[in-house]
């Protein structure tokens, strides 16, 4: 089974994820942060992954820290659950509606770290939520994991619906390059590792 559990504490933050790529269950999300654990529950929901977070974080400076943490840690145990990534699929693809907005994500999950983010998010609070963190916490997830992430609202208006629909796109295209291919043999690169 691909799971990981991985425990971070830091001075600002203590965050401990425990992912299972192949066995859905319930989620349990508690950052503190509403409107972030929404995204992180859509996030597990959509790529159909096991997901518990509990994030405690120095909420009373702001939540910068939390979440670009849990998102270093959630990248991490992508790379723990994959393991050396014999037979998976490696590419994902997602374009995602939401009412107005168009997003689309594409990984690689190559073993090299590299985030293009394209979304202009106009609304800079959603409740305890800044806005501009969303990149924060894609930057962190693709160094962590050590993959290309490229996240893109193709048009859209309405702040959160940018945002759920980067999130829900994530979801699926992650899916998509974590599966299993029997067809593949070894790893899905000439290089013979990823």
């Amino acid at each position: 089974m691909r799971k990981a559990n991985i425990k971070r504490m830091t001075k600002e933050t203590t965050i401990e994820v425990l992912l299972n790529l192949d066995e859905q269950f319930p989620s349990e999300i508690d950052t503190g942060i509403g409107f972030f654990d929404h995204m992180l529950t859509l996030f597990a929901k959509h790529g159909r992954f096991g997901l518990k977070v509990k994030a405690v974080g120095d909420l009373d400076v702001d939540c910068h820290h939390t979440v670009e943490d849990t998102g270093i840690v959630i990248g991490e145990c992508f790379k723990q659950a994959l393991g050396d990534k014999a037979q998976i699929e490696r590419y994902g693809n997602a374009i995602v509606p939401m009412d107005e907005t168009l997003a689309q994500v594409t990984i690689d999950l190559s073993g090299r770290s590299y985030l293009v983010f394209n979304a202009d998010l106009e609304n800079q609070r959603l409740g305890n939520f800044e806005t501009e963190i969303v990149e924060d916490f894609f930057q962190a997830v693709a160094f962590s994991a050590e993959m290309n992430l490229h996240a893109n609202v193709i048009y859209g208006r309405n702040t959160h619906h940018k945002i759920e629909a980067l999130f829900k796109a994530w979801a699926r295209a992650m899916r998509q390059a974590v599966e299993i291919n029997p067809e593949i043999k070894g790893v899905n690169s000439t290089k013979g590792v990823i």
